[in-house]
């Protein structure tokens, strides 16, 4: 099975008051000394590889279009001689679309970047001054412009579902963002995570999240817009041409084997979870006395890891085989679901079982979380 490989770069020149991701803010960054410690982090996982060459690698963070070029060249020829390519791999990196990081778009390409993935979040001024965005909707159409003429391969991401949207105005931001013709788009409703300055926000009532109709409203919108536009959800997040699908996600939600390298990374290699120290300066202390940046490594057991691929497989429009995950994680294909919630949600038209093929249907992923918890036993047991 080929492999993908993940690499953080934690960096950003602002933290955004909704992100919670692993990122942090530097007034300077020592280039020489991530290099060789990401390459060392590299070299460690290498060790753990079965002979698959690499068919996907994902630059994350933080920002990492805010890596110079040529450390994106160098990672990725180590990379490739430490695991081999495919001769289609996709080499994705996130990028912000300010000027300062679309000016690098051109160098990246030439790196061996070959599908960008932009943060627009939103094509309205206003609406990115209260997201904390760095740039403004002219800033983002350019660099737009200028990614699809570097890259193979565009996607960029928007959040709905904010304070006060309505209707026809999510329906006239998603018209434009379709008029743009990237083949992959990724529409997250805006959440509250704990620990950010929009969760404080919310708790002193400064404004107050969307309520679950309205939402519940545009994300049906979302879907209905997408599909006739020819970018289908194949992930209740994700939209893309068939074909275009992002493969390195789908690496994680078809719960396959990657490595994940930086600070704060996760990983699943060989029945193994992994993760790396979060804080940078813990990950380069890690990496300076160990030679790698692990900070907890386990085995998950078969139950464990059923319940994991179950859990993000369920987000997929194809759903899950569950055939294949008894025989994978030799635990009884009517163990995996709780049997009673199954033939209810069926019935109720919210999921669809075909063979041993289960996947929640259109009318259900509005409610996938909770039919998550429903279907999905709280203990799995190996047979």
């Amino acid at each position: 099975m080929a492999r993908a490989l993940y690499i953080h770069w934690p960096f950003c020149l602002a933290k955004c008051p909704y992100c919670d991701f692993n990122s942090h803010v530097r007034n300077q960054v020592d280039t020489q000394l991530w290099e060789n410690s990401l390459l060392a982090d590299m070299r460690h996982e290498a060790a753990f590889g079965g002979g698959e060459a690499l068919h996907s690698i994902f630059f994350g963070g933080g920002t990492p279009s805010l890596m110079p070029p040529a450390l994106v060249a160098r990672l990725l020829q180590e990379a490739e001689q430490l695991w081999g390519f495919t001769s289609d791999i996709e080499v994705t990196l996130e990028a912000n679309p300010s000027s300062v990081e679309a000016a690098s778009f051109a160098s990246l390409a030439e790196a061996g970047i070959n599908r960008l993935s932009l943060g627009i979040q939103s094509l309205d001024d206003s609406v990115l001054r209260f997201l904390g965005r760095l740039h403004n909707g002219r800033e983002a159409l350019a660099a737009l412009d200028i990614a699809q003429t570097h890259f193979r391969r565009v996607s960029f991401d928007l959040i709905y579902a904010r304070p006060e949207q309505t209707i026809e105005k999510w329906t006239e931001e998603l018209k434009q963002a379709l008029s743009f013709g990237t083949e992959h788009l990724s529409l997250y409703q805006l959440t509250i995570e704990p620990g950010t300055r929009f969760a404080t926000d919310v708790r002193q009532a400064k404004f107050a999240p969307m309520e679950d109709d309205p939402a519940a409203d545009l994300f049906a919108l979302t879907r209905e817009m997408t599909a006739a536009a020819g970018l289908p959800a194949y992930e209740i997040s994700n939209h893309a041409k068939p074909g275009a699908e992002s493969r390195h996600n789908l690496t994680y939600w078809r719960y396959q084997d990657y490595c994940g390298i930086g600070p704060g990374a996760h990983g699943r290699r060989n029945g193994q979870a992994t993760q790396r120290h979060r804080k940078p300066e813990n990950w380069l202390s890690a990496v300076a006395r160990n030679g790698h940046g692990t900070g907890a490594e386990r085995n998950l057991t078969g139950p464990e890891q059923a319940s994991e691929a179950l859990l993000m497989g369920l987000r997929l429009a194809e759903g899950v085989d569950l055939r294949e995950l008894s025989d994978r994680f030799g635990i009884a294909q009517s163990d995996l679901i709780v049997p009673s919630r199954q033939t209810l949600y069926r019935d109720l038209g919210f999921l669809d079982t075909t063979g041993s093929r289960l996947r929640v249907t259109e009318k259900g992923m509005p409610l996938l979380d909770a039919l998550l918890g429903e279907l999905v036993p709280d203990k799995l047991v190996a047979s």
